[in-house]
């Protein structure tokens, strides 16, 4: 891979992470017209995406620092709970200590259940999301599924829920949704924004959730295909294009992120959706024609 086509694909993964126009899509798309051969299947897209995770702390530095925080404090306040239940055993009677004291601490179990049926969907489906990766008909046949998502997005009723009423029900489906999303050509952003939007989460809300929420799975993706990597798979000029791609998608990805709060707040999915629709007949047409 030539350091001008991990530039190019950097770009690419910056804009679509964030946009919803479905970066794994356009990645596998981009990777068959610039005739790109990554040796190390997936290895490249993660670290893209891994660059893209960067800018999500840096967008969001404040409600992350607080998710940590209270991320602990929840842990700390478990350990305590589950010392005072082998204490009641023996005779003492403590009370237990309320886990969720505060927005930040439902804030972070609603992604934790969110993360649940999304890594377990991850891990089933991770064989067919590389074959399907091979091809543009699949991300095609997604993208054109995005555009009517979008449109739907678009016309869904702005709602009041936030991390103190949104309901475990709610982070499920969500988590499902972003399941789905791992499919190239499903805009992962698109799709859970949707589906926040479709549970009656307000629209600032549902941007913030649908980002936060992909910090475990891009983790989680990060390091299954990491266990399986040896320093000796990328050539050494490799290294550097592959770094270079990555830190272009995470600076594009952070100029992304302020520009979707503007859009999802003006409900302009419809021109996302009139480009995916195009992408996505382009390269069904295109697949059938070679």
């Amino acid at each position: 891979m030539s350091l001008l086509q991990a530039i190019i694909m950097g770009i690419v993964q910056g804009v679509a992470e964030f946009l919803p126009i479905s970066s794994s899509g356009h990645l596998a798309i981009f990777r068959q017209i610039l005739r790109i051969d990554v040796d190390t299947g997936l290895l490249f897209d993660v670290l893209l995406h891994l660059g893209t995770l960067v800018a999500i702390f840096i967008a969001f530095r404040k409600d992350i620092k607080e998710l940590i925080v209270e991320g602990f404090g929840i842990l700390g306040d478990f350990f305590v709970n589950v010392g005072r239940f082998f204490g009641r055993l023996g005779g003492k009677k403590k009370e237990y200590r309320k886990v969720i004291t505060s927005s930040y601490r439902r804030f972070v179990l609603l992604v934790l259940v969110s993360t649940i049926p999304t890594g377990i969907m991850g891990l089933l489906l991770q064989d067919i999301i590389e074959s399907a990766s091979e091809t543009i008909l699949i991300p095609g046949i997604f993208l054109i599924f995005t555009a009517v998502l979008l449109l739907i997005a678009d016309r869904v009723q702005t709602g009041t829920k936030q991390a103190d009423t949104a309901s475990w029900r709610d982070a499920g489906l969500i988590g499902v949704a972003q399941g789905f999303a791992t499919m190239p050509g499903l805009s992962r952003s698109g799709t859970t924004i949707a589906a926040c939007l479709l549970c009656g989460f307000d629209r600032n809300f549902a941007v913030k959730y649908s980002f936060i929420m992909s910090i475990p799975a891009v983790l989680g993706a990060v390091l299954l295909e990491v266990k399986d990597f040896a320093p000796g798979d990328v050539a050494g000029p490799e290294v550097v294009s592959y770094l270079v791609g990555t830190v272009v998608a995470g600076v594009v990805g952070y100029l992304c992120i302020k520009t979707m709060l503007v859009l999802v707040r003006g409900k302009k999915f419809k021109y996302f959706s009139v480009y995916c629709l195009a992408v996505g007949v382009i390269a069904v047409v295109a697949h059938f024609m070679n």
